[in-house]
């Protein structure tokens, strides 16, 4: 079963940025993420839909 939430590190991986610009995306909303305890998460979906958007994007241009 794939996990529906990652570590903000192992999300940053999945899509190819560093910490910093990860940071950015969530700070400007484009990943969603929770908190477990003072653990912070970031959902898989919000990654998945992320890099679909990036692809639409680079596709109209």
């Amino acid at each position: 079963m794939e996990p529906l939430a990652l570590a903000p590190k192992d999300a940053f991986a999945a899509i190819g940025v560093g910490v910093t610009k990860g940071y950015e995306l969530i700070n400007a909303g484009e990943l969603q993420t929770f908190k477990i305890g003072r653990a912070t998460r970031v959902t898989t979906e919000s990654v998945r839909a992320y890099v679909a958007r990036r692809l639409e994007q680079r596709e109209a241009a």
